[in-house]
């Protein structure tokens, strides 16, 4: 008897993975397992890190990191420059948009991503995979009200920003996943500036959406919270090296998370397989959430 395999597959589908800024971030990692899953990728980045993104996918010795499962080359259909601060170019200052490294991008708010995104054909996918705080580093006492409101635009509303440009002008049925922190829920020394609080926002802010998406078009929108993971965003933390060793040796599965295994939950999320899934935040952290004890005690048997 053979037996059969519970495959992801997303051929036919296409999807938008934004917050791509480099090949060691969770947004990479995302979008490279939607490709070997089937699905014609495309991905946002922010505008001055457009150049270096183009740069590496250009080079010769980046090859080895875009090999697809099948031994082909990860190819995006489209790279787009997004700033998620702003909604429509009404909203951009001058000072922005006759900068030199936005001077050239053309229309990169929410409104001009969709229209772009779309313009080939509707989505089915959408990642966000977007976070910035100014003042990260600074304890929530020491917080600006500007750092703490510039964390919730950029890491929380746009959340809501995008669903609102692209909720209607995907397939019907189509999913958006989030990726958020247990700083949602727990307290993390370091994580400042009013991440925490843009973290919790986006999280409940996800489960309206699910309602209301689901209502108007049958979408789902989840959230993965993903554990302490060292790319590019998690190193601003300033701490990120202390994260995770914690929370590996606090955890029910004494192991670092990797790129790959919140990549996979990803694509199970806006695959079929998970039709029945929204509403939910789902924890891709060795089971280091369901702790109550904080130290990091050494494993020992039941």
């Amino acid at each position: 008897m053979t037996e059969e395999v519970l495959a992801i597959d997303l051929r036919g589908k296409r999807a938008l993975v934004t917050g791509v800024g480099d090949e060691r971030g969770l947004g990479f990692a995302i979008a490279k397992s939607l490709a070997n899953a089937g699905a014609t990728v495309s991905v946002a980045t922010w505008p001055p890190l457009l150049k270096l993104l183009r740069l590496f996918l250009g080079r010769a010795q980046s090859a080895p990191a875009l090999v697809l499962d099948d031994g082909s080359q990860l190819a995006f259909e489209a790279i787009y420059p997004f700033d998620a601060n702003y909604d429509t170019l009404a909203d951009v200052p001058a000072s922005v948009r006759e900068h030199r490294r936005y001077a050239d991008a053309g229309d990169f708010t929410t409104s001009g991503l969709a229209a772009l995104a779309t313009a080939a054909g509707p989505l089915d996918i959408v990642v966000h995979s977007i976070a910035n705080a100014p003042e990260v580093q600074q304890p929530l006492v020491a917080t600006t009200r500007t750092g703490y409101l510039a964390a919730i635009s950029t890491s929380a509303f746009s959340q809501v920003a995008l669903i609102q440009q692209l909720g209607p002008r995907m397939r019907g049925g189509g999913a958006f996943v989030s990726l958020s922190h247990l700083a949602a829920h727990r307290v993390f020394p370091g994580y400042g500036g009013g991440m925490s609080a843009a973290k919790a926002v986006l999280e409940s802010d996800a489960r309206v959406l699910a309602f209301e998406a689901g209502r108007r078009w049958g979408h789902r929108v989840n959230v993965i919270s993903a554990g302490p993971y060292r790319s590019r965003a998690g190193e601003a933390i300033g701490r990120i090296d202390e994260m995770i060793e914690y929370a590996q040796l606090s955890s029910p599965l004494p192991e670092t998370i990797t790129a790959l295994e919140v990549a996979q939950t990803a694509a199970f999320l806006v695959s079929p397989l998970a039709r029945g899934i929204t509403g939910s935040v789902i924890y891709v952290d060795k089971g280091y959430a369901a702790m109550g004890i904080g130290a990091a005690l050494p494993p020992r048997s039941v």
